[in-house]
């Protein structure tokens, strides 16, 4: 009978107990919060180690990220560009006094992206088309006229915005 009443609370509470441990566990290894970049560079990370905290996506790679850091140094990696615009939103964050890196998959490094032009019909994490580009050239847009489209719905996830753009 107390072997039966054990396995019973074995079962019941300690299994679900450590199944939450390491969930917490992993949540915490995958989430930004408590890193801290005072110097406000780009930081390095292994691929599936960092959660996007609008998508919830882990980072496949650098390819298309982005590394907002705040003004206290606390930073927050996303998968694409347009992640970052819409937790901006949400979250209520100005963009004044944020540093902004993002992964120019051309120039294989970092660049701000305040100053980046984007493409606007690139392959990219959540499809939303917007590639960074250090240089401008004239298919390309700037970032204020990028983060405009991405609060509008004007990107490759609209169907109709889709098809305009990639002609099918």
């Amino acid at each position: 009978m107390k072997s039966r009443l054990w396995t019973l609370v074995l079962v019941i509470f300690i299994l679900p107990l450590l199944g939450g441990l390491v969930f917490y566990w992993q949540e915490i290894h995958t989430s930004p919060i408590g890193i801290v970049n005072l110097e406000k560079t780009p930081l390095a990370f292994e691929p599936n180690t960092v959660k996007d905290p609008q998508c919830n996506m882990l980072l496949q790679g650098v390819e298309h990220s982005v590394q907002l850091i705040t003004k206290e140094g606390k930073t927050y990696f996303f998968d694409d560009i347009g992640c970052a615009i819409l937790w901006c939103r949400d979250q209520k964050v100005a963009l004044e006094g944020l540093t902004l890196w993002i992964y120019d998959t051309k120039g294989k490094r970092y660049i701000d992206a305040f100053s980046a032009y984007y493409s606007i019909t690139e392959e990219t994490p959540m499809h939303y088309g917007f590639g960074a580009h250090e240089t401008k050239s004239e298919e390309r847009i700037s970032f204020e006229e990028m983060r405009l489209r991405m609060l509008r719905g004007e990107n490759l996830t609209h169907p109709q915005v889709r098809k305009k753009l990639l002609g099918k």
